[in-house]
């Protein structure tokens, strides 16, 4: 199979998983009995034409390729393949239907606008480690917001008292909220980790093409380290949890794909 077959597969299979557990939220919804297990099973078996495509369009004999949307759519393969585990054991429907499309999304953006950014292979191997730590914390902390995004929505609902049938489509508050601040422990231990790696392999962590990522890093580290913070001294939940989670993350994005977007699509600096 060519390229262009392989993403397309993989979105097709995106898709179909994301509709197919779209019915299974209506079914709990309504009280109808769960469906077949196995059409979970549409979203695994597109993680492997994924992950294949982006070697492809990563692996390169000059190194590799993280261009912009290179970048997105390996941050879109990590969340995808989280979110997926999860929801066999936990109630997370809801957060596949919309991070599945996205991936499909970035698989796309990847196939119509290639983009390069080709780190050398001669690059030393902590640099490396310093790519890979910061894209899986950056994966780990962007399904937190997702998961916070969707606390905001059901918080709002049990304020406003809105039908208990609105309520059942979102996952347990509970539940949501645990695996939330799960998350944003091990992104906050791997953003720790990336950040300390950054200042040892790379030689002016506040280069003038660096210094805003390294400035919108560290205040996106602040956040979340007060965050778990207040959670282990006085149990912040809620709104309070929230309000950081989103905020911090929004920092980490605009570190992140803020910068490459800039560099990458509008100042042509590869």
């Amino acid at each position: 199979m060519n390229t262009l077959a392989i993403g397309l597969t993989a979105i097709i299979l995106y898709v179909a998983a994301a509709a197919r557990l779209a019915v299974e939220i209506l079914r709990r919804t309504r009280g109808e009995p769960p469906g077949n297990p196995a059409e979970r099973l549409l979203g695994f078996l597109a993680l492997p034409f994924h992950g294949f495509l982006l070697y492809q369009g990563i692996v390169t004999s000059g190194g590799l390729n993280l261009g912009v949307f290179n970048a997105a759519s390996l941050v879109a393969f990590v969340m995808a393949t989280i979110i997926l585990i999860a929801t066999w054991r936990r109630p997370l429907e809801n957060l596949a239907v919309v991070l599945l499309p996205l991936a499909a999304l970035c698989i796309g953006m990847e196939l119509i606008f290639p983009t390069r950014h080709v780190l050398s292979a001669s690059a030393p191997a902590g640099l490396q480690g310093h790519i890979l730590l910061s894209i899986l914390a950056y994966s780990l902390l962007m399904v937190a917001a997702l998961e916070a995004g969707v606390l905001a929505v059901e918080d709002h609902l049990l304020r406003a008292r809105r039908p208990l049938r609105a309520v059942q489509v979102l996952p347990p508050l509970q539940t949501l909220e645990g695996l939330m601040f799960q998350l944003i422990g091990a992104g906050f231990f791997l953003l720790s980790l990336g950040l300390m790696s950054g200042m040892m392999f790379l030689n002016d962590i506040f280069a003038q093409h660096l210094v805003h990522k390294t400035v919108l890093s560290l205040v996106a580290w602040l956040v979340f380290a007060i965050l778990l913070f207040g959670r282990w001294r006085y149990g912040w939940r809620g709104r309070t949890a929230i309000r950081c989670t989103l905020g911090g993350f929004a920092s980490l994005m605009l570190a992140y794909f803020g910068s490459k977007v800039v560099l990458e699509l509008i100042l042509h600096h590869v």
